[in-house]
């Protein structure tokens, strides 16, 4: 660093063209020990004492029905193939089970979405609530 001096001979004084970091790294490593310091206070953990209770264990949905399309929109419940007709039977039957199953639907990439729609309508319009897609990981996100 220069510093500007008091003698005559010398020329006009440039401005400092350094920047002093001293007071930032000061600063940061004031902050970090405060962190180091409260961090273990923000985690802590409540004991509790939880009561037992003899309960039966809640009603299980049972099995869910899988509803598969193909590529060429063909309807499968479970393995076997089911006209659109029967379809909509099926559906309200199972809508009027209790609990009320889970239904699965698992359709081809390259099936059309009109076809998807149609199922769902069906499904919907029997009374089924709970509709769940059936997906495959990706290769990556095998491992």
């Amino acid at each position: 660093m220069t510093f500007g001096g008091f003698e005559r001979g010398q020329a006009p004084s440039q401005p400092m063209a350094e920047i002093n970091v001293t007071p930032l790294v000061d600063v940061m490593l004031v902050l970090l020990v405060i962190f180091i310091i409260t961090a273990p206070l923000l985690t802590y953990a409540i004991r509790l004492e939880l009561p037992a209770a003899a309960a039966p264990p809640a009603a299980s949905p049972g099995t869910p029905i899988t509803l598969s399309i193909d590529a060429d929109g063909r309807v499968y419940w479970d393995a076997d193939p089911v006209a659109p007709a029967e379809l909509a039977l099926r559906l309200a039957a199972a809508a009027q089970r209790s609990p009320q199953p889970d239904l699965h639907l698992r359709a081809d990439k390259a099936t059309r979405y009109e076809k998807v729609a149609e199922v769902m309508a069906a499904a919907q319009d029997a009374g089924l609530t709970k509709i769940g897609f059936v997906t495959e990981r990706p290769a990556a996100a095998k491992k």
